[in-house]
């Protein structure tokens, strides 16, 4: 799977890597920063195919390598405590980056996240109006997000409820936080699924993340390859 076009920018003092795969057309196009899981790029095709998949539904990708900020080539659960909030600011900046870029609609941004990079989506969102989309693939809902967010963008829930590493609990927690600030939201679990989706979920999950992105991103399209999304996780 081809690299998308090299990108960096600043954060912290760090220099963070980003891919950009481009929609076709012409004008401003919506935008989806695309986060990895804990494995970063260890598994780097897998992440490429999903934002080639979207790019080719008709947005704007960029593949960020958030975990440059502490120089990580994978994340672990013993450093994931110290190292989030870093992360989150590097994704933070990322959006920042994004948003001057040209042929970037700064209306439209998204954000799809995959476990780990679910987290920091739904983290970065909570404060920053914007991001108008977020997909969370079976990320956690961290503390500060659920005792302290005060709004989030529309959000697409996507988990399985046989995951030991993320436990399907985070997904009903992050639910009902939804509910509470009366966010647009759509939470679907797979009861046959556990930390990555496979098979008739992966497709479905698919088919979801299109039509959520085409609904509050516009532009886009209303449906998606099977492959749109990276199989299995961290």
């Amino acid at each position: 799977m081809a690299k998308g076009a090299a990108l960096s920018f600043e954060s912290g003092g760090r220099t963070i890597s980003v891919e950009r795969f481009d929609a076709g057309g012409g004008g401003r196009r919506p935008t989806v920063l695309l986060l990895h899981g804990a494995d970063g790029m260890t598994n780097a095709d897998r992440y490429r195919l999903g934002a080639q998949v979207l790019s080719n539904a008709g947005y704007h990708v960029f593949l960020v390598h958030y975990l440059d900020r502490t120089g990580e080539r994978r994340a672990y659960f013993s450093t994931i405590g110290r190292g989030f909030a870093l992360w989150a600011d590097a994704v933070r900046d990322a959006v920042d980056f994004v948003a001057r870029l040209p042929g970037v609609d700064p209306m439209r941004l998204g954000i799809v996240g995959t476990s780990l990079g679910g987290a920091l989506a739904v983290t970065v969102a909570a404060d920053d109006r914007r991001v108008k989309a977020v997909v969370n693939y079976f990320g956690f809902l961290p503390e500060a997000v659920r005792e302290n967010a005060r709004r989030l963008p529309p959000m697409l829930v996507l988990h399985g409820a046989r995951d030991v590493i993320v436990p399907v609990a985070n997904a009903y927690a992050l639910e009902a936080l939804l509910i509470r600030l009366g966010a647009p939201h759509e939470v679907h679990v797979y009861a046959d699924q556990a930390h990555g989706f496979h098979g008739a979920a992966q497709l479905d999950a698919a088919q979801r993340t299109a039509a959520f992105l085409n609904r509050h991103l516009g532009g886009g399209s209303a449906s998606l390859a099977p492959e749109a999304v990276p199989e299995t996780a961290d």
